[in-house]
């Protein structure tokens, strides 16, 4: 079985179907505060990942729709 990495929790933003990074955070509050901040930079889908059982696992898809105006 493959370690668990240190940082658990991975963030990809899209913009018309194209991935603009991948980054990883060590919670899914951290995870999720990059996810509204992508979104409200103009992304317009952030997928969310979750290290768990040896592997990389999709969590969530959130779209721009969804996050309120700041």
């Amino acid at each position: 079985m493959t370690a668990k990495p240190r940082k658990p929790w991975r963030v990809i933003p899209t913009q018309n179907g194209v991935q603009l990074a991948e980054v990883e955070h060590t919670s899914e509050a951290k995870a999720f505060e990059h996810v509204r901040a992508a979104l409200r930079s103009g992304a317009d889908t952030a997928k969310v990942m979750q290290w768990s059982d040896g592997r990389w696992w999709h969590f969530e898809t959130v779209h721009a729709e969804e996050i309120p105006d700041a």
